[in-house]
């Protein structure tokens, strides 16, 4: 099974049990941010790939994707499949692309061998000496986050990534002493979305040893913070929606759930929904103090919610802090 249809399937059952009203909000609210060329943004400029896929995967998640939107998006799609774009816009739309196949047969990539062709050739262009791929072409030194992508993006396009043995060399040196995983060779210090994406990456190539992960296990127990949630690094003392759900993607990956206070994160993912008084809406935050919503941080905040449900009923840790409430500012 590829690692986005184990991570996939996880996600719906936990949705299945999640609260009707919190799915509703937000299947509504994420409909609502379809734009008119039928792509998704950010919090400013235009439609693009990379909010495009994070707006479908928030709304797979809610059982969102209607006729209607898959048409309008596959349109957008459509215009950007030849068009130049980052690496990161391009697995993007890999992504999104693979989703509307999915659930709507609509077969943008597989119609399409020349761009499917080309944009095997575009990943390989960003492969290193040092067996990771970096964030641009001719890179000198491979990036966790750009590795990991990439070969979720293989997986997507039915292919496998030249010479995986490399790959897992590289991701071994990315390795920090506390279990950790850094982004670029030069990090002194392990973060979480780079810890998510090496053990994603090792994952989704067959290579996870249990016993090398137990470190890691303790280093994301670690960076549990008051509000419940987890932040990004042991010098931030501010958990954040993404590092609070690729840090629960990473225990559900390692089978270690239990090491977190799932309440704790599902009273956190909770509050940090955007707010009418004391009414939950659609659209979540990305930390305490951010003032807007977005879809990249709605689908964070569903998918987190969605995994604590799939583990709620796993013996519960003693150890985790508790959330105080009201720690969203609106």
């Amino acid at each position: 099974m590829s690692y986005l249809t184990d991570l996939t399937l996880r996600l719906a059952w936990g949705a299945a049990r999640l609260d009707p009203g919190v799915c509703e909000r937000n299947r509504d609210w994420l409909r609502g941010q379809q734009r008119a060329d039928g792509g998704f943004a950010g919090r400013e400029g235009e439609s693009d790939p990379y909010y495009t896929a994070f707006g479908l995967r928030g709304l797979l998640i809610v059982d969102g994707i209607d006729d209607q939107v898959a048409d309008r998006a596959a349109g957008f799609l459509a215009t950007k499949l030849v068009e130049s774009m980052g690496v990161v816009d391009r697995v993007s739309l890999i992504m999104a692309a693979s989703i509307l196949e999915m659930t709507h047969g609509r077969e943008l990539l597989a119609a399409r061998p020349d761009v499917r062709d080309a944009a095997i050739a575009y990943l390989e262009s960003h492969r290193c000496a040092d067996g990771g791929y970096a964030k641009l072409p001719g890179g000198v030194a491979g990036s966790t986050y750009q590795t990991f992508l990439n070969l979720l993006a293989y997986e997507l396009l039915g292919f496998v990534a030249p010479d995986t043995e490399r790959i897992v060399q590289f991701l071994d040196s990315q390795r920090m002493v506390d279990g950790g995983f850094r982004e670029i060779r030069v990090a002194k210090r392990a973060g979480v979305n780079p810890t998510a994406a090496g053990i994603g990456a090792l994952k989704a190539l067959g290579q996870l040893d249990p016993v090398r992960e137990r470190a890691t296990i303790e280093f994301l127990a670690d960076m549990a913070t008051d509000e419940g949630g987890l932040s990004a690094n042991d010098r931030i003392s501010l958990a954040d929606l993404l590092s609070s759900c690729t840090g629960m993607v990473t225990m559900s990956d390692l089978g270690a759930t239990e090491q977190l206070n799932l309440p704790a994160l599902r009273r956190y993912a909770m509050s940090m929904q955007r707010t009418d008084g004391q009414q939950p809406q659609g659209g979540f935050h990305g930390f305490a103090f951010d003032r807007e919503v977005d879809v990249e941080y709605t689908f964070y905040g569903l998918a987190l919610l969605a995994l604590v449900e799939a583990h709620r009923d796993e013996p519960e840790t003693e150890a985790g802090p508790e959330m105080a409430p009201g720690s969203i500012a609106e």
